[in-house]
């Protein structure tokens, strides 16, 4: 299994898209065999998903994250637990142990793009105020 954070001096940083670094763990039978830090080499939000998967990621722990990379990650077959903060060590350990929140909404800044919150019912919304989608109000976007 190779799982990778959003990675800010340690901790989890929680803007994906606008990730500089990636921590990159090894974990074979529960245990960390290998880590390292990595760049991402000013690469933005869509080319991300492909520098993951290129690398052999299968697993992406990170903060805040669009729509629109949840889904090239899915294309990607690397799961995705969203929402994390702290420490990315303890959040690796938590969920080698099992404890860690898979939390599959997608939270975004919503500052004039084409953002699209991801809701745990399947359905999405943009951040501008069209929410008439079976009675649900709003995403909480504004």
């Amino acid at each position: 299994m190779r799982v990778a954070t959003t990675y800010d001096n340690g901790n989890i940083f929680m803007h994906f898209g606008r990730s500089e670094q990636f921590k990159i763990y090894d974990i074979q039978d529960g245990k960390v065999l290998n880590e390292q830090v990595v760049g991402t080499g000013g690469t933005g939000h869509g080319a991300l998903a492909g520098l993951l998967a290129n690398g052999g990621v299968d697993t992406l722990i990170c903060g805040g994250i669009g729509g629109g990379a949840i889904n090239a990650l899915a294309q990607a077959s690397i799961t995705v637990y969203a929402g994390a903060q702290g420490s990315c060590d303890a959040c690796v350990e938590a969920l080698i142990a099992g404890t860690l929140a898979q939390n599959g909404e997608a939270t975004c800044d919503c500052h004039g793009h084409d953002h699209e919150h991801i809701h745990e019912h399947g359905e999405s919304c943009g951040c501008h105020g069209h929410h008439d989608h079976d009675g649900h109000e709003g995403c909480g976007c504004h």
